[in-house]
């Protein structure tokens, strides 16, 4: 192997060595090796192009031609000429990919799935990077400057990267250019033929006699290189030992929290970045992955939200939280600010063990803990009632357990709760002087006629759960500063975030402290009597303070948790029935009887009134037949009979409808798509508005125990569906409506008789008609409201003129 192949070859690893610290980013990682293979083509043509010899240039123009043509078979063959030639439809399919690349590196947490984009961001920045190097190290001889476009793809890792890359990472990636750096001061030495040395043993009486010094093709010859690789060991250990003594910045909330940041075993001061993003994020995540699981023995677990943090400083461009002092972890913890021992309350205890993957710095657990067995460096926050992880701990495999109160105060208690204190007032109810006034004016009128804080909470509660004709959509920007609680209190669509920043914010305007929650919802069973939570539980949520309560969770996100039970009105204790309502009791005398003569009409005798009146006291007075009376018999049977079958009625006209065919075929594909979970739904499956097509099938799939050609169905009509969504021209699918239909025999097949009879009888999707007319009104008050303020300025101007 001649000196400049083994160059190549060199630049080729090292190209690929600092790739690697890529690998965190995505998952799985087959890109590695489809870039390793093209680059390795691309070496080859280089190595070839040299031997010829062709000019520098024509070297590197080959080299990046040969690429250019791998790239466009790898990705983009079908829109190609011949496979291989980028024409314009090409270069158009190139476009879309890099556009849904960079979209994707934006919408998804790490580590990301492997997306077309994606695998094009990856694979083609590689290729690029491994053709700068070999240009220069290879091509140009110059090995040293070739370290910057490695630098440049270590650095884009890095960057990347919640925490930065891990020190495996920057060892290969330094190897790497070291390895490069070697080759190539080989390769000039041995362009200057071979080594003469001086006499062996320092003397002068030595090999070397005569002063014309023997060459020496062995030892002495590899002296410059050893040389080099001491150097470069060297500062290769210094690059590794240094950082360990050098204060370090963290990660992000929900994948890595900042850290403690004061004396090790005394006080300090703890805060966090934005969780926006991280959150966004996790919910949009494809696989929703596992970040812990726990067992309890709560009797129930719809209240179990797992709390990480709670935002509680707003300053109009976002809601953070605000800068704490941390201590030592109590055991048990301190008492609950602003519980009264007169509220209801459960102990419970969770055994939690989070995910080998999931690392971050603030430990889920349910609010409000009371005790926390967890071993490792962590630290109490007493404002936020949250443990953080001092000194690089986080939640890596973590085993602990907590026993907290599931606080159950009723409606009655919480809006008889006395004002707070002027210390909480004023801490939480400040909102800055950017939020427009357009934010407090529609609090008070969704709230208009409240009789108490209370009051006004569950009213903006109902108002974005239920009616105010918002919807969720995890798609929208996130953001929680003045302008998008406007901007999302006029669009009327967001996911969990907007609505926690929205509610929080509303809810301060009214004096009521309140704060945003950030972690996740409960999760799933997992068949064996404990709970699974995943990336896609991840939430936000309201907490408004009520004296004697304490902070107290709302839930105004729609389709996402659940509605605490004190928001609802109380209801009469069984063990206490109702007392009937007094009626006039009966008389100890018994009422007189009705002579013959007030029977009888005035004029008539008692033989003609006696013969006139029905012996029996029924029929017909003429002894004809009750037609009257058996109509409005048969319609009320026909009445209670022909409601029950209404919802299937409309159900069966809803299903024809959308599996009628018409239409263009994205809305032939998204009808179909809503048809099958809408049959699902009937059958117990809740649909999942922020699960992909991918993972809402596989739900199905597995809930709805299909197998066979139902299951195949189901996947079927989510890449229809993807298709539809994603594709630059959607093409149209076949036989939708059939695959609709196998879907819906299959969960039929599965499900038992009263599921079947229910889904018949009242199908769970019937509560779009709900939806539908609440939106239906929201729309209609909103143009009546709309003429009446044009109306009202048009009047006005001229009352000025009067």
């Amino acid at each position: 192997m001649s000196g400049r192949t083994r160059l190549a070859f060199c630049a080729w690893a090292a190209t690929l060595a600092a790739a690697c610290a890529l690998l965190p980013l995505v998952a799985p990682a087959g890109w590695l090796l489809q870039a390793a293979l093209l680059l390795g083509v691309q070496t080859a043509v280089g190595a070839a192009a040299r031997r010829v010899p062709l000019a520098a240039p024509a070297t590197v123009a080959a080299q990046a031609l040969v690429s250019l043509l791998l790239l466009t078979f790898v990705f983009v063959r079908d829109d190609a000429v011949l496979g291989v030639l980028p024409g314009p439809d090409a270069v158009e399919a190139f476009g879309a990919l890099l556009a849904q690349g960079t979209a994707d590196v934006s919408r998804f947490a790490i580590p990301a799935p492997v997306t077309g984009g994606i695998r094009l961001l990856l694979v083609g920045g590689v290729v690029v990077v491994g053709l700068l190097v070999d240009v220069l190290a290879v091509t140009y001889r110059a090995a040293a400057p070739a370290g910057l476009p490695l630098l440049a793809l270590y650095s884009v890792a890095a960057g990347l990267s919640q925490g930065g890359t891990r020190w495996l990472w920057f060892l290969c990636a330094a190897a790497g250019y070291l390895l490069l750096l070697l080759a190539e001061g080989r390769e000039r030495l041995s362009r200057w033929g071979r080594v003469f040395g001086g006499a062996e043993g320092g003397g002068t009486g030595g090999r070397s006699g005569g002063g014309s010094g023997s060459a020496r093709s062995g030892g002495a010859t590899a002296v410059p290189v050893r040389t080099g690789r001491r150097i470069g060991a060297v500062a290769l250990g210094i690059a590794l030992v240094a950082p360990a003594a050098l204060p370090s910045l963290g990660g992000g909330l929900l994948d890595a929290a900042r850290q403690g940041r004061g004396p090790g075993n005394g006080g300090g001061t703890v805060s966090a970045v934005n969780p926006l993003v991280a959150l966004q994020d996790s919910l949009n995540q494809p696989d929703n992955r596992t970040v812990l699981t726990y067992t309890t023995d709560a009797d129930s677990t719809s209240d179990m939200y797992l709390r990480i943090v709670a935002l509680d400083r707003f300053d109009g461009t976002a809601w953070k939280p605000s800068e704490r002092r941390i201590t030592e972890l109590p055991r048990p913890l301190p008492p609950v600010p602003g519980l009264s021992p007169s509220v209801r309350t459960e102990r419970v205890t969770t055994s939690f063990r989070a995910a080998g993957w999931y690392a971050q710095n603030w430990l889920p657990m349910p609010y409000p803990a009371d005790e926390v067995r967890i071993g490792g460096r962590w630290r109490f926050e007493p404002e936020g009632r949250t443990l953080v992880g001092d000194r690089g701990q986080t939640t890596r495999g973590a085993r602990y357990e907590v026993e907290s109160l599931v606080v159950r105060p009723t409606a009655r208690q919480l809006s008889d709760a006395p004002a707070p204190s002027p210390e909480i007032l004023a801490e939480y109810t400040d909102v800055p002087e950017s939020l427009p006034p357009v934010v407090a004016r529609m609090a008070r009128d969704v709230t208009e006629g409240a009789t108490s804080d209370y009051d006004e909470a569950v009213r903006l509660q109902d108002w974005f759960s239920s009616q105010g004709g918002f919807r969720y959509d995890t798609q929208v920007k996130a953001g929680s500063g003045s302008a998008a609680i406007v901007r999302f209190l006029e669009d009327r669509e967001g996911f969990c975030v907007h609505f926690a920043f929205s509610m929080a914010a509303m809810a301060r305007t009214l004096d009521i402290p309140a704060r945003v929650a950030v972690g996740f919802t409960p999760g799933a069973s997992d068949g064996g009597g404990g709970m699974t939570v995943g990336l896609q539980d991840a939430h936000a949520w309201p907490e408004l303070y009520f004296e004697g309560v304490g902070w107290t969770r709302f839930e105004p996100t729609p389709s996402r948790g659940s509605v605490p039970d004190y928001t609802q009105p109380d209801l009469p204790s069984p063990d206490q029935p109702s007392v009937p309502d007094p009626r006039p009791s009966d008389s100890a005398e018994p009422l007189p009887e009705p002579s013959e003569q007030e029977e009888c009409a005035p004029g008539e005798g008692t033989e003609d009134c006696g013969a006139a009146a029905d012996p029996q006291g029924g029929g017909a007075a003429d002894g004809g037949f009750p037609a009257g009376t058996v109509l409005w018999a048969v319609a009320l049977v026909l009445l209670v009979a022909g409601v029950p079958v209404l919802p299937a009625l409309w159900r069966g006209r809803v299903r024809a409808r959308r599996l009628d065919g018409g239409g263009d075929p994205g809305a032939r594909t998204l009808a179909a798509w809503r048809e099958m979970t809408d049959s699902a739904w009937d059958l117990g499956i809740l649909p999942q508005e922020s699960a992909t097509p991918r993972t809402a099938a596989a739900r199905v799939v597995r809930l709805g125990r299909l197998q066979g050609e139902a299951a195949e169905a189901a996947h079927r009509l989510a890449t229809a569906v993807e298709r539809a969504l994603y594709a630059p021209e959607p093409r149209p699918a076949q036989d939708l409506a059939g695959d609709v239909r196998r879907v819906r025999a299959g969960l039929w097949e599965a499900a038992g008789r009263g599921g079947r009879l229910r889904a018949l009888l009242l199908p769970r999707s019937a509560v779009r008609l709900v939806w539908a007319a609440s939106e239906r009104r929201a729309a209609v008050a909103g143009r009546w409201g709309g003429a009446a303020r044009r109306a009202l300025s048009r009047v006005r101007p001229s009352r000025q003129r009067v």
